[in-house]
């Protein structure tokens, strides 16, 4: 039996490249979101499927697999959001036990607003310094991972 497979000087800043990027980049695009339009990551991230669904509804579990949250942080900011006005919860009618949100107008006007915003920055920050060589490099790359991802039990 081996012992673990340390990775060498190229992958070790490979990787801790790629953890600054995520920090960095998700922190830049809160910024821009929050400053242009008041949204948090989080807000966009569910306003974002609810704007694309029919009538703006989906069912919360569904919600919560399409952004990859438990329950409870899910509930948490559906909670929040409800505050604002920006999504409202309903009774599923084919399960009791299930609910639904629903896109607001408020909700609606709040990612129309900001997704102008929200796109400038991510192709300032990702493609803009991108061949399309790159970006399709990349594409395959980040599929390639979250294929291998899914693959394992």
């Amino acid at each position: 039996m081996g012992g673990p497979r340390w990775l060498d000087e190229r992958e070790a800043r490979v990787w801790q490249a790629y953890l600054a990027l995520n920090r960095e980049l998700h922190s830049a695009v809160e910024r821009r979101l929050l400053r242009d339009s008041g949204l948090s990551n989080a807000d966009y991230a569910l306003l974002v499927p609810l704007s694309e669904a029919p009538d703006g509804v989906v069912r919360s579990r569904e919600l919560g697999a399409l952004v990859g949250w438990e329950r409870s942080r899910l509930s948490h900011q559906i909670g929040r959001m409800e505050k604002r006005g920006l999504v409202v919860r309903e009774e599923c009618a084919e399960d009791a036990r299930g609910s639904m949100v629903r896109l607001t107008a408020a909700g609606r006007a709040a990612i129309e607003s900001a997704a102008p915003g929200h796109v400038a920055t991510v192709r300032r920050y990702v493609f803009d310094d991108l061949t399309p060589e790159e970006a399709t490099t990349l594409d395959r790359v980040f599929h390639r991972v979250l294929d291998r991802i899914a693959a394992d039990p």
